[in-house]
């Protein structure tokens, strides 16, 4: 029995890791802490001032445990990783799991080259490898590459230089013209270097010389008439125009920082980032941390600098924050010792620094406005439609709904199909297809009544299983609809309603009334027709429903349709299965030369023996 006061006396004044457990051994929160045995106990002193989120999750700690570090850097790390493995539920955590372009320049290689990667942990700048980035749009990367190389004729080939040289003939690049070839030994490593080190300028941010180069061009290409040539060079020279007007947001000098600011509302909060390299702001991004208190922002933005962080290669010297946070320094010491170079958290209080907080901000704000007004138009079509078909209906509550179709081709190969809706969203994992067992050719109330007889008798022997296992959750079959909505009036509603009747089942049933035009314009409910609005939300969702289940039954009945039509002749001869059949078609190249082969010449086949070999034999000559 685990005794809290007792092993609270037991706790070390060291720095650490500490992990709450609930009733169910469940991690529910993981912290760090400078001391463990003062910051452990915080939790349980009666005076404690702490939030209701915190107090929640305090009166459901069972037990506690600890894991000693040597300095509070690790413990932060350590920290990090197990919030990665556990995800408590308590803990606040970026949702967002975002991998970013970077241009890699292999400085250290002899003919170096430029290529895009996307960031993992094991990335970092050595002095062999140096990574420019991130950058937000994966376009505008592809763009700034393609520049570099093609202007600076930057190698694109993974040839290993000097050892390759000559070892294959040139790429297409060197005869279009933007490739130098040092893989054929036609430039030196040091008049490449210089090509290289102007590319790596450029990406760094100095654009005016490109431009001048780019420009001579497009003026030499146009006094030669090469029209199609110098319109190239020209939208060449407006994307880098139009990437220098975007950047001239950012007035700070030669610097890399990124700019961090918070904007939260209930449970949720937007971070925005600017992300801002030699002095020029080249994106920005913003990402969604769930389980916050919005009147926290220092532990909002610690919370995020510490898992965004421990997973991106390119770390800036500065981070400018909206607010100071606890961990300042340790942080500092983290970041710091990734990048091998020192790492600044500031809070600017005055001037443009501050306004550029405060603009990140704003810039929050009004993705979470925008988050939330999503989130309410979401809401209107999902939870909302199915409220007011409740309504409709009469019905006390609606959460699940089944609907059932019928797919044939004049009554040859029947199917039917399941889909559910789950709170107003389509429930993809509980989808069920329906190969008919007896065709009953044009008779659709037929088919139906199979398919419901067999979905709910499997799902009443799920149930019975579900209750001797003694799981309470229901899923799949034995999860039963608060509605079944056949796609068919008073003929279909019947049919189910009869399957439900013999097997004692109580579900509401409704049926979709057509006009004229095959177009929606009630609900059969009750042995009645209810009139519905059809400019509602509810009626869009019942549009999508029908929309989705009529989908799911054709394209199953399509893809058995189309197995039968691509049935080979060799699949009626005993003996031949589908490895035997691709055997033979491979081995004589088609069934012509097949229907000529004798018995000993079929025997060469592998896998063939003598008694199937005589059944193809007989199966051709029969036939002709």
């Amino acid at each position: 029995m685990f005794d809290i006061k007792e092993e609270l006396k037991k706790l070390p004044d060291k720095p650490g890791v500490y992990l709450m457990h609930d009733a169910l051994d469940s991690v529910i929160y993981v912290g760090k802490a400078k001391i463990l045995k003062n910051r452990v106990r915080q939790y349980f002193q009666t005076s404690r001032n702490v939030s209701p989120k915190i107090e929640k999750m305090i009166s459901q700690i069972v037990r506690f445990e600890y894991i000693i570090t040597d300095s509070e850097v690790e413990a932060l790390i350590l920290e990090s990783n197990l919030i990665k493995e556990y995800t408590p539920k308590y803990n606040t955590m970026l949702r967002d799991d975002k991998t970013y372009p970077f241009i890699k320049a292999t400085v250290g290689e002899m003919y170096p080259r430029l290529y895009l990667v996307r960031s993992t942990d094991t990335l970092k700048n050595t002095s062999k490898t140096k990574y420019y980035g991130p950058y937000t749009s994966v376009t505008s990367a592809k763009d700034m590459l393609r520049i570099a190389q093609k202007i600076y004729k930057i190698r694109t080939c993974s040839k290993v230089l000097p050892r390759d040289i000559g070892q294959s003939r040139a790429c297409l690049n060197y005869h279009i013209k933007e490739c130098l070839a040092p893989c054929q030994g036609l430039i030196s490593a040091e008049d490449y270097r210089k090509n290289f080190d102007a590319a790596v300028k450029f990406i760094e941010g100095d654009r005016e010389y490109c431009l001048s180069i780019l420009t001579e061009k497009m003026q030499e290409a146009s006094e030669n008439m090469e029209f199609e040539e110098a319109a190239i060079y020209r939208d060449t020279i407006e994307s880098i125009k139009k990437a220098m007007v975007d950047q001239k947001i950012s007035e700070f000098a030669n610097v890399n920082r990124d700019i961090i600011a918070c904007a939260g509302e209930g449970s949720e909060a937007v971070v925005q980032v600017f992300f801002v390299r030699e002095g020029k702001l080249i994106g920005r991004d913003n990402f969604h941390m769930d389980r916050v208190d919005p009147k926290d922002k220092p532990e909002i933005i610690q919370s995020f600098i510490k898992q965004f962080y421990s997973g991106t290669p390119v770390i800036p010297a500065e981070l400018m924050i909206e607010c100071e946070i606890a961990d300042h320094e340790a942080i500092e010491e983290w970041l710091s010792s990734k990048r091998n170079a020192t790492v600044k958290l500031l809070v600017p209080v005055k001037g443009k620094k501050e306004k550029m907080v405060e603009l990140a901000a704003k810039n929050a704000k009004l993705v979470l406005d925008a988050d939330r007004e999503r989130f309410k138009r979401t809401e209107e079509r999902t939870f909302g439609a199915m409220k007011e078909i409740c309504e409709w209906l009469g019905l006390p509550e609606l959460h699940r709904v089944e609907s059932y179709d019928i797919s044939h081709t004049s009554g040859f190969q029947s199917v039917g199909s399941m889909v559910v809706f789950q709170d107003g969203l389509p429930k993809k994992n509980d989808y069920r297809k329906f190969k008919m067992m007896n065709e009953q050719g044009n008779d659709d109330y037929a088919s139906m009544e199979e398919i419901l007889t067999r979905r709910f008798t499997h799902g009443l022997k799920d149930q019975e299983e579900n209750r001797n296992k003694n799981i309470t959750m229901d899923t799949g079959f034995a999860h039963f609809p608060d509605l079944i909505m056949m796609d068919g009036g008073k003929g279909q509603v019947n049919v189910c309603l009869e399957v439900l009747k013999k097997l004692n089942i109580d579900i509401p049933v409704c049926g979709l009334v057509k006009d004229d035009k095959h177009r929606t314009r009630g609900i059969y409910f009750n042995n009645k027709e209810l009139p519905i609005n059809t400019h509602s939300e509810g009626f869009w969702l019942i549009t999508r429903i029908q929309d989705e289940v009529h989908r799911f039954a054709i394209e199953y009945h399509r893809s058995l349709r189309s197995k039968v039509q691509v049935k080979s002749s060799l699949d009626e001869i005993e003996g031949v299965g589908p490895k035997r059949r691709r055997a033979l078609l491979k081995y004589f190249e088609g069934i012509e030369r097949l229907k000529g082969a004798d018995v000993e010449e079929i025997m060469n086949v592998p896998s063939m023996d003598k008694k199937t070999a005589e059944n193809v034999y007989k199966y051709f000559h029969k036939q002709a």
